[in-house]
């Protein structure tokens, strides 16, 4: 069967964690996954990533953001997400489109009818049967990042992390069925369960 998971959530959530824990789950349990991740996930992909969040002494605008994170997701989605789909596994990807519109509309001011549009046409519509959330408050996040080093978006100030944070949680009211909110501030093994009771439901 089928599935598309991906999971959100601002700076230090712990959701690369979480997916990749759900993973390896799936794998000892022979579910046929595979788990890949944004920005990148091909080859292509990767170098746009590097680009977007490690570029020094380069001036980025919040449109060539938008831009060069749906060339790389229309090239994931394309060679990675759809095939797999289509053969059946379950796919999981750290990040997706959701990301694009709390960072780049809600974070970066973008208009959000006009970031809607260039997500789908790099998505070619498809969404993810399931996406998880893990929610905390912004200084919590941030406070896990420090004394490593920071990229481009670990670098935006606070009143920027709060409004994609904020942008997330508009999100997931919006579309309750779709999004699973976790409080990312619980331990790591409580998390993965509640995530686990959500995705064990929709493999039925």
């Amino acid at each position: 069967m089928s599935l598309f998971i991906n999971f959100e959530g601002g700076e230090g959530c712990g959701k690369s964690v979480q997916a990749r824990s759900l993973y390896r789950r799936l794998s000892q349990l022979a579910i046929p996954v595979i788990l890949t991740h944004e920005p990148g996930g091909t080859p292509f992909g990767n170098k746009i990533g590097r680009w977007l969040k490690w570029a020094e002494g380069i001036d980025i605008s919040p449109i060539v953001e938008l831009l060069l994170f749906n060339a790389s997701r229309a090239q994931l989605v394309t060679k990675v997400i759809q095939p797999n789909l289509a053969t059946g596994k379950v796919v999981i990807c750290d990040r997706y489109d959701d990301s694009t519109i709390t960072y780049q509309s809600y974070g970066r001011g973008l208009d959000l009818e006009m970031v809607r549009a260039i997500n789908n046409a790099a998505t070619q519509g498809l969404k993810p049967g399931l996406t998880v959330l893990l929610d905390m408050p912004v200084d919590e996040g941030l406070a896990r990042k420090r004394g490593k080093k920071q990229d481009r978006f670990e670098k935006g100030d606070i009143t920027f992390h709060q409004r994609v944070r904020q942008g997330y949680l508009k999100l997931a009211d919006n579309d309750p069925e779709r999004w699973l909110v976790v409080d990312a501030s619980q331990s790591k093994a409580e998390i993965a369960q509640i995530i686990w009771r959500r995705v064990s439901q929709l493999l039925r």
